[in-house]
C-alpha cells in the first residue's frame, strides 16, 4: 500500500515537473522571440518615416546619404542587446546596413534563408543555426544563433524589397534545452506551424501511444514545443522505489525473523529446560531443580516448579513417616494380642485366690488392673469416646490409690455431653503414668483434669503440682526422632501428640508447659467427632 501511494505521488510530481519545465522553455523562447519582434518593429517603423526616403539600396555617395546611413546604423547599434549578435538590412542589390562584418554571399549557408520565397510577406523565423556568414568566418565556425527575417513590403517608406535580419545568441536557450533533456530524458522537438522542424534532440525516438507527451505553443510565432518521454523512462522512478521497497521489505523481514529467532530461542531454551526438569521429576528424581534466571513470567514458573517439587518431597516424607508409624503400631498391636485370654484368666484366678485368702487390697488391684488391661488390649477402635478413656483413668487411679494410699487428689471437670466425643485410645493413661512415675514422690500430689469445648473443638488441660520437667528436657519433649532421649520419660507425651496429629492433622496435638519444682500442665486440642451408630466417626 505504501509503495503504490509513493509511486502515485512520484509519478504525479514527475508529470508536474515535466509540464513546468516545458512551460519554462516556452517562456524563455517567448522572451527571445518577443524581443526580436520588438526590434524588427522598431526598425520597420523607422523606415516608414518619410524623412528616411534617401536611404537607398546602393552605397551612399552624397554627404546627406552618408549622414542618413550613419544615423540609421547608429539606431541599429542602439537596438542591440547583450544577446544580439547582428542587425542587418539587406537590400535587393546586395548592399546592407549594419555592422561592417557581414558577407552577404554566405547568407545562403542559412538553410531557412535559402527556402524563403521572394514573395514572402510578414515575419519569417529562420530557426537555430550557426552564425558562419561573417567575413572572417568559415562554414564550420560560428556561434549558435536564433534568426528572424522580415521582408520590407510596405509601398511607402524606404528600402522596399529589402530584408531585415536579426540574430540573437541562442547559446543560453540551447543550453536550457540540453538541461531539460538531461534531467527528464525526454525527446524535445520544436516545429513551426508549417511542420518544419526548428529544433530536435539529437537522439532518435520511435513514437509510441504509451509515451508521455508535454506540449506547449509559443504565442509569438505558434511554434510547438513537444517533449516526448517513453513510458518506460517515465515510470523508472517509481520502479526504483518499488525495487527499494522490495529490498527494504526483504531486509526488514530477514531482520525481523533474525531478532524473533534470537529472542524466542532464549525463551524456548528456558521452556525446554523446564520441560526436561518436569520429565525428570516424573521419573522420580525429586532432587531436580530449575535455575531461575530472571524475575519474569518464566522465572515465576521456575520458582513455582521448584516450590512444587519441594512440597512433593515434603508430602512424600510425611506419607513415608505415617506409613512407618502405622507399621510400628501394627507390630505393637500384634504384641498386645498375644494370648490376652490367658492373661485375663490368670488374673481372675489370682483375684479369686486373693478373695478366698481375705487379701481384699490385692483383689482390688487385680480388678482394676484387669479393667485397664481390657481397655488397652481392645484395639478394634483407634478412636474411643472420651468417657471410656476417663473410666480407664479412674481404674488406673484406683490401682495407684491401693499402691500409695489416699495421698493424692484427683479433680475432674467435664460435662457429660462432652464424653460422647472421640479421642485417640490410650492417650491419657501414659500422661498419668508420667505423673506418678516422674512427677509425684510416693504418689503425693494434686491432679486436675478439665475438658471444655470451644466452637467445634475440644480443649483438655491436665495439670499436676509435681516435680516438673527440666527446661532442656521440656525443649526436646515433643521433637520426633530425638536421639538424645534416654529412659522412659517423655515417650508417652510424644506418642500421644503423634496420635492426635495422625488422626486430626498436623495443626492439632499437645502443648506442654512446666516449671521445675512447681508442676506441669499439658493441654490438648482436637476437633469434635462423635461415634456414629455404624461405628464410623462423624464431624460436628
Amino acid at each position: 500500500m505504501s509503495y503504490y501511494q509513493s509511486a502515485k505521488v512520484i509519478n504525479s510530481q514527475f508529470g508536474k515537473y515535466g509540464e513546468n519545465a516545458v512551460a519554462q522553455l516556452e517562456q524563455q523562447t517567448s522572451s527571445y522571440l518577443n524581443r526580436m519582434n520588438q526590434t524588427t518593429e522598431t526598425v520597420y517603423s523607422y523606415l516608414l518615416d518619410p524623412a528616411r526616403v534617401d536611404l537607398g539600396d546602393q552605397a551612399p555617395t552624397t554627404y546627406k546619404e552618408i549622414m542618413d546611413k550613419d544615423d540609421f546604423e547608429v539606431l541599429l547599434k542602439a537596438l542591440k542587446t547583450d544577446r544580439t549578435t547582428g542587425i542587418y538590412i539587406i537590400t535587393s542589390s546586395g548592399y546592407y546596413y549594419g555592422e561592417n562584418n557581414l558577407d552577404v554571399s554566405k547568407l545562403g549557408l542559412i538553410p531557412a534563408w535559402q527556402s524563403m520565397l521572394d514573395t514572402q510577406e510578414g515575419k519569417y523565423w529562420l530557426g537555430f543555426y550557426p552564425q558562419n556568414h561573417g567575413m572572417k568566418e568559415s562554414e564550420e565556425s560560428g556561434i549558435p544563433v536564433l534568426g528572424l527575417a522580415v521582408p520590407i513590403t510596405n509601398p511607402y517608406g524606404a528600402l522596399r524589397g529589402s530584408k531585415i535580419l536579426i540574430e540573437e545568441n541562442a547559446g543560453d536557450l540551447l543550453h536550457m534545452f540540453k538541461l531539460f533533456e538531461n534531467d527528464t530524458k525526454a525527446h524535445l522537438r520544436i516545429t513551426n506551424p508549417q511542420g518544419r522542424i526548428i529544433y530536435e534532440t539529437q537522439s532518435t525516438i520511435t513514437s509510441q501511444p504509451s509515451d508521455i507527451v508535454w506540449n506547449k505553443t509559443v504565442a509569438a510565432n505558434q511554434w510547438t514545443l513537444e517533449a516526448r518521454l517513453p513510458a518506460r523512462l517515465f515510470y523508472s522512478s517509481s520502479g526504483i522505489i518499488r525495487s527499494n521497497t522490495i529490498l527494504v521489505a526483504v531486509v526488514s523481514c530477514l531482520l525481523a525473523f533474525g531478532f524473533a529467532y534470537w529472542f524466542s530461542s532464549r525463551f524456548t531454551a528456558r521452556i525446554r529446560r523446564l520441560k526436561d526438569a518436569m520429565q525428570k521429576v516424573g521419573f522420580g528424581k525429586l532432587q531436580t531443580r530449575t535455575q531461575v534466571e530472571a524475575r519474569d513470567e518464566l522465572g515465576s514458573l521456575d520458582t513455582s516448579f521448584n516450590n512444587m517439587v519441594r512440597g512433593i518431597q515434603t508430602l512424600i516424607g510425611e506419607v513415608e513417616r505415617s506409613e512407618r508409624l502405622k507399621k510400628e503400631a501394627e507390630l505393637k498391636a500384634f504384641h498386645y494380642q498375644i494370648n490376652p485370654h490367658l492373661l485375663f484368666n490368670t488374673l481372675n484366678s489370682i483375684q479369686w485366690k486373693a478373695r478366698l485368702q481375705g487379701a481384699e487390697d490385692i483383689r482390688q488391684m487385680l480388678y482394676h488392673l484387669t479393667m485397664v488391661l481390657e481397655g488397652n488390649l481392645d484395639i478394634s477402635q483407634e478412636l474411643i469416646p472420651l468417657g471410656r478413656e476417663l473410666r480407664m483413668i479412674e481404674h488406673f487411679l484406683k490401682i495407684q490409690e491401693v499402691r500409695y494410699g489416699p495421698v493424692f487428689t484427683y479433680e475432674l471437670v467435664c460435662d457429660e455431653q462432652l464424653k460422647q466425643y472421640l479421642i485417640p485410645r490410650m492417650t491419657l493413661q501414659p500422661l498419668f503414668e508420667n505423673i506418678f512415675f516422674h512427677g509425684f514422690e510416693d504418689g503425693k500430689g494434686v491432679i486436675r483434669l478439665s475438658v471444655r469445648e470451644a466452637g467445634n473443638q475440644l480443649l483438655l488441660a491436665l495439670s499436676d503440682n509435681g516435680a516438673g520437667i527440666p527446661a532442656d528436657k521440656l525443649k526436646r519433649l515433643l521433637q520426633p526422632g530425638d536421639t538424645k532421649r534416654k529412659g522412659r520419660g517423655g515417650l508417652g507425651v510424644l506418642n500421644a501428640d503423634q496420635k492426635f496429629k495422625l488422626h486430626f492433622g498436623q495443626q492439632y496435638g499437645l502443648a506442654v508447659q512446666s516449671i521445675q519444682g512447681e508442676g506441669t500442665t499439658i493441654t490438648m486440642e482436637w476437633p469434635k467427632k462423635e461415634e456414629s451408630p455404624h461405628g464410623n466417626s462423624e464431624d460436628h
